[in-house]
């Protein structure tokens, strides 16, 4: 990308794709954010990121608008832009389920955003944080933002996190593909797929993140029960149900010697072996016949 010496975004109501697009540019360059309608020499200087505004997509010049794009186009937004002008966009879609509804809803609005998450526009109002509210207000009522303002650190820390979060994503997909098994097992007479990954000298901070997004991105979906992975906070493994499969009720290993925590509504389990065998056994003890 161009070296960026200003970003510059529409005034007036503020929304979450143009405060992230905004963020995400503020991780890659620390510069100030100005909220005022863009000049033609804006425009045309890719020195000047235009984000939200200004009817141009036009990534050579920096210029990120999607109002201008036909109506039937498939839902796009300031922040898709810049995502994919990184070379981003494809990992986020996978990795950040928020993604495409801010998407629909920037394009789409509430009713019709409802409609296609199935759902009751009340239920999306509800979903809505004061965290959401306050930067979003305070963002509106700024007209220049610089580095130093707690809104921009935030808004910087907001993009960093982001891009983090979906290059490492990325990168622990590729390790847990080099690393996990999938195991072939028999849950109360029927078969079933239960994903073991081991343990790893260094050990990564989080263990179990990224397993359900590796399980979806293979197409495993539909098979997968139970997920076995290191357990962060001793030498044994956590085991726990894959999208709340009920096929498995952990309560039935709580009394085992060797499960030290399992919870009283079923879906997790902590236990201190690390024998694979053993492992296998505790899931298969754990297995019952789901009730739909």
């Amino acid at each position: 990308m161009t070296r960026i010496e200003t970003i510059l975004t529409h005034p007036g109501g503020a929304h979450k794709d143009e405060f992230l697009a905004c963020s995400v540019l503020l991780a890659r360059h620390r510069v100030p954010v100005i909220r005022r309608e863009p000049t033609p020499m804006d425009l045309a200087s890719p020195a000047v990121a235009v984000i939200d505004v200004g009817h141009h997509h036009e990534p050579a010049l920096n210029n990120f608008d999607h109002h201008q794009l036909p109506k039937d186009h498939p839902p796009t937004c300031s922040l898709s832009l810049v995502l994919q002008h990184l070379g981003l966009y494809e990992d986020a879609r996978q990795f950040c389920d928020w993604l495409e509804p801010a998407e629909w809803f920037d394009c789409r609005g509430l009713i019709t955003t409802a409609k296609w998450l199935k759902t009751d526009p009340t239920v999306v109002t509800k979903l809505v944080s004061p965290i959401d509210i306050t930067l979003l207000r305070r963002f509106a009522l700024a007209q220049r933002i610089e580095p130093g303002n707690p809104l921009w650190e935030v808004m910087r820390m907001i993009g960093e996190d982001l891009l983090d979060y979906v290059k490492t994503m990325r990168a622990r997909l590729d390790f847990i593909g080099s690393h996990s098994e999938i195991w072939e097992m028999e849950l109360d007479g029927r078969p079933a797929k239960v994903l073991f990954l081991p343990r790893t000298d260094p050990l990564p901070d989080e263990p179990s993140l990224g397993i359900d997004q590796f399980v979806i991105s293979r197409g495993l979906a539909e098979e997968m029960v139970g997920l076995v992975y290191p357990d962060r906070r001793s030498t044994g493994y956590g085991l726990s149900r894959f999208q709340d499969n009920a096929r498995l009720d952990f309560t039935r290993i709580a009394s085992c010697p060797e499960v030290h925590f399992a919870h009283v509504r079923g879906f997790v389990a902590k236990t201190s072996t690390a024998d694979v065998a053993r492992l296998k056994s505790l899931m298969t003890q754990a297995g019952v016949t789901a009730i739909n």
